[in-house]
């Protein structure tokens, strides 16, 4: 669904980069990403793997390229309202199938 509109250019994929970036275009969500940075340090470190710490990065990316496109932000944030608002869980379902596939999309887009 992106429109051709960028409100700031892909960042790296490196948790510095895709911090910036959404200080940028997602401010309030840093404490949420720095809590999930926080957690995938702490599974990296009791799992010995780095694998919590490339799921955080590909996470974020997908995040990140969402919020820099102005429409598919909009898409996104008033398809996950209204699934968490629905009257019918019918109503749920269609929401909550649109939020997870403009997702698939950014996290396809920034993950391959």
């Amino acid at each position: 669904m992106y429109d051709g509109v960028e409100l700031i250019p892909r960042p790296e994929r490196s948790p510095a980069a895709l911090k910036a970036a959404l200080a940028v275009v997602a401010a309030d969500r840093l404490p949420e990403m720095i809590d999930g940075q926080t957690g995938a340090m702490a599974e990296a470190i009791a799992s010995g793997s780095v694998q919590p710490i490339r799921s955080f990065v590909a996470h974020w990316a997908a995040v990140v390229q969402i919020e820099r496109h102005p429409a598919t932000a909009r898409a996104y944030h008033r398809a996950n309202y209204l699934a968490n608002h629905a009257g019918t869980v019918q109503e749920c379902r269609e929401h909550a199938a649109a939020v997870a596939e403009l997702y698939r999309t950014a996290y396809a887009a920034v993950n391959t």
